[in-house]
C-alpha cells in the first residue's frame, strides 16, 4: 500500500504528460487543466489504497481516462458549447511529417505535409470516443496493449480492434480530405488497369 505523504514526489512527474493527454482528449486549456486537476484530486484520495511497484504512470492514465469518460457522458446531455481557441501542434501529426526530410521526400511524405494540424485534429475528434481513446494512448502516449487494456478497463483483444479501427478511420478521413483538396489524385479504372 502506497502512502499518501509521497503522493506528491511519486506522482506529479507525470503532470505534463497527464496534461498533454487531457488536452488532447478536451481540445481546449480550460477543459484539460480541470480535468488533470480532478484526476490529481481522485489519485490523491485513492493513493493509500495503490499497491507500490505497479505501474504509476498507467494508474494516473486510467484515472484521467475515466474521469474524462464521466465528464463525456455527462457532456453529451448537455447542449453542446462551441470552443475557437487555438490548437496546439499535434504530436501525431510531427509523428507522421519530418520537417527535416529533404528533395528526396516521398510522394506520400509530401501529401502529408500539406494537411494541417487542424485536420488532423478534426479527424481524431470526429472518432468514436473508444476509438480516440485508444489510438491517443497507443500512438501519442505510447502505452502498450495491456497498458492500454489496464487504462481502459476492456480486454486486450478489444484495445487491439479498436486501435485497428481507429487508424483505419483516420486513415481513411485523411485520404478522403487529401483527394477533395486535390493533394491527392484517385486513379481511374479502366479496362481492367488503372492510369
Amino acid at each position: 500500500m502506497a502512502d499518501q505523504a509521497t503522493f506528491e514526489a511519486d506522482a506529479m512527474e507525470f503532470m505534463g504528460p497527464l496534461y498533454s493527454a487531457a488536452y488532447r482528449l478536451t481540445g481546449n486549456q480550460a477543459d484539460a487543466e480541470d480535468l488533470v486537476q480532478e484526476t490529481y484530486l481522485r489519485a490523491f484520495k485513492g493513493y493509500g489504497g495503490f499497491q507500490e511497484g505497479t505501474n504509476l504512470r498507467a494508474w494516473l492514465y486510467k484515472i484521467l481516462n475515466n474521469t474524462f469518460i464521466n465528464r463525456y457522458r455527462a457532456a453529451q446531455r448537455r447542449p453542446q458549447v462551441a470552443d475557437v481557441e487555438d490548437v496546439e501542434d499535434l504530436y501525431l501529426y510531427r509523428r507522421l511529417h519530418d520537417p527535416l526530410a529533404g528533395a528526396d521526400e516521398s510522394a506520400e511524405d509530401a501529401a502529408i505535409a500539406q494537411i494541417t494540424d487542424d485536420v488532423v485534429k478534426e479527424a481524431i475528434d470526429a472518432l468514436p470516443e473508444a476509438f480516440k481513446v485508444a489510438v491517443l494512448l497507443a500512438d501519442v502516449e505510447g502505452f502498450s496493449y495491456a497498458e492500454i487494456a489496464e487504462i481502459t478497463e476492456v480486454p486486450i483483444g478489444t484495445v487491439m480492434s479498436r486501435i485497428h479501427r481507429g487508424r483505419k478511420a483516420l486513415q481513411k478521413a485523411l485520404y478522403e480530405y487529401a483527394t477533395a483538396q486535390g493533394i491527392l489524385r484517385t486513379a481511374t479504372v479502366t479496362g481492367g488497369g488503372t492510369r
